[in-house]
């Protein structure tokens, strides 16, 4: 299990490496054939469809943290259960959301007519109908993912999401240039997502050899599931409200073009975030097993220092990087028209860099069945943001809507989560920060004077850009492997390139 622990964050890390380049290389040819308004469009509906895969109700944590319990006492034929209750009860949820979905459909004119053209109102009906379809088979096919995931089949399980990741440019570049944009992205979206969770199904039948047993529903363990994956429901509407509620919001009161430049900004907060939960997603069965053997508080704050640390040297880095170098880095990517992405998608880096490096925390909670109060939190600063969001945007665009969301990050996850950390979890916030305070000493020291000096010296030509960024990111590692990185994290360095020496001789 180590191994796959291990080379699971490694490919983890191939899939962020992956997801860069192709939104290097797909993005742009995208944006510049399609346009801002039929992307705008695209991005719209996408995010609006998205807010209906908050019907898993938190049930997909709850698989992982079930099996792997059940998996600690061998008790398999509990597993089985497991298993045919979540089929049938996903089976339900997509059913349902079907029906949500032809609610919405039937009502796109309604919501959008005030700021949508008549092609784009075609268009976006069309693609609700593609996505609804998709998300009918997604519910019920996604409990196989879980499942690969609590038997921390982590390899597996990259690596289809590595082949997902090429397919999709591979085959809609061509698509692109053949003429066919919005309607053709879905469907072949689709087409892949459906096709790889059905490969997750037969890896779960044939290698793994999970069983169902469909009976009478337990239904106090149906009771105690409700009860752990409600909070985690609620953390899921949560994060649909500060991460893509914001392109409900412009698309309803501003139009389609602010979307695309809210999409852009969000795109690459997508790749930040990834960039810190890669190591997240192969950590939760770990830690749940850790919290149900009873190991020591320190063991686990040693887990969130140490995932803290390894996150924040990474995040840091992209960080500064994007502060010093994201306007010219915008301006060639996306072409003209997005400067405000700049501005947006720093309003919302910045405030989130403190959560993602102590996103660990929130597995930790899930396993010490602890998330209520984070939920709660986060939901009512959420409802806030949405409020303050909605002038904001009318009054500023993306910037206005960026400006709510991190507000909400501001108070919920930098002040109240680390006194819940500290005061109820028994991490040791005070350990951690002042890791974190000592390597951000260096981390200052190149960052101001680079800023400074590029700022007076920005270069519209991607070469020259490309030898900024790469020769910051080479003195940046130099000075972080001196003075900064520990003999832990210099390992994870050095052993591999040892082992490929070696291997060479």
């Amino acid at each position: 299990m180590k191994s796959q622990i291990k080379i699971g964050s490694i490919l983890s890390y191939v899939v962020i490496v992956l997801n860069i380049l192709v939104g290097l290389i797909y993005t742009p040819i995208m944006l510049r054939i399609m346009g801002q308004s039929e992307y705008g469009t695209y991005s719209l509906i996408s995010s609006i469809i998205g807010y209906l895969t908050v019907l898993d109700l938190g049930f997909g944590n709850a698989i992982i943290i079930y099996t792997s319990r059940y998996r600690v006492k061998n008790q398999k034929d509990e597993q089985s259960k497991l298993n045919g209750m979540f089929l049938i009860i996903y089976s339900i949820i997509g059913v349902v959301a079907g029906i949500m979905g032809a609610i919405l459909y039937a009502n796109i004119d309604n919501i959008f007519a005030n700021t949508m053209t008549i092609q784009e109102l075609q268009k976006a009906k069309i693609m609700t109908i593609i996505l609804i379809i998709n998300l009918v088979f997604t519910f019920p096919l996604s409990i196989f993912g879980s499942i690969i995931t609590a038997y921390e089949k982590f390899i597996f399980s990259k690596i289809v999401n590595i082949l997902r990741i090429i397919l999709m440019p591979c085959i809609m570049i061509p698509l692109l240039y053949m003429g066919y944009r919005s309607v053709a992205m879905t469907v072949v979206n689709t087409i892949l997502n459906i096709s790889f969770l059905i490969i997750n199904l037969i890896y779960c039948l044939k290698v793994i050899k999970i069983k169902f047993i469909f009976g009478k529903f337990n239904t106090k363990l149906l009771k105690e599931i409700f009860g752990y994956s409600f909070f985690i429901f609620l953390a899921i509407i949560v994060d649909k409200i500060n991460l893509n509620i914001d392109q409900f919001i412009l698309g309803s009161v501003v139009g389609t073009i602010e979307v695309a430049i809210y999409t852009v900004a969000a795109q690459i907060q997508t790749i930040y975030i990834s960039l810190s939960t890669a190591i997240n997603g192969v950590l939760l069965p770990k830690i749940t097993m850790l919290v149900e053997s009873k190991e020591s508080d320190k063991t686990i704050s040693d887990i969130f220092i140490q995932t803290g640390r390894l996150q924040y040297i990474i995040m840091a880095l992209i960080t500064t990087g994007f502060i010093i170098f994201g306007q010219e880095f915008i301006k060639i990517w996306a072409g003209e028209g997005y400067d405000k992405s700049y501005w947006t998608e720093l309003i919302l880096m910045v405030p989130s860099i403190v959560p993602l490096i102590q996103n660990v925390g929130i597995n930790i909670l899930q396993a010490k069945n602890m998330h209520k109060f984070r939920t709660v939190v986060y939901f009512f600063i959420a409802i806030a943001n949405l409020f303050i969001s909605i002038p904001l945007a009318k009054k500023f665009g993306s910037i206005g809507s960026a400006i709510g969301t991190s507000i909400a990050c501001l108070l919920g996850q930098w002040i109240i989560m680390n006194i819940y950390y500290y005061k109820k979890a028994n991490i040791d916030i005070p350990r951690f920060w002042k890791n974190i305070f000592k390597m951000s000493i260096p981390i200052i020291i190149i960052f101001i004077p680079t800023l400074l000096i590029n700022n007076m010296h920005m270069s519209s030509n991607i070469i020259v850009v490309g030898l900024k960024i790469l020769l910051y990111t080479i003195v940046y590692s130099i000075l972080l492997w001196f003075f900064v990185l520990n003999d832990y994290e210099k390992d994870l360095v050095r052993k591999p390139i040892v082992r490929i020496i070696k291997n060479k001789k």
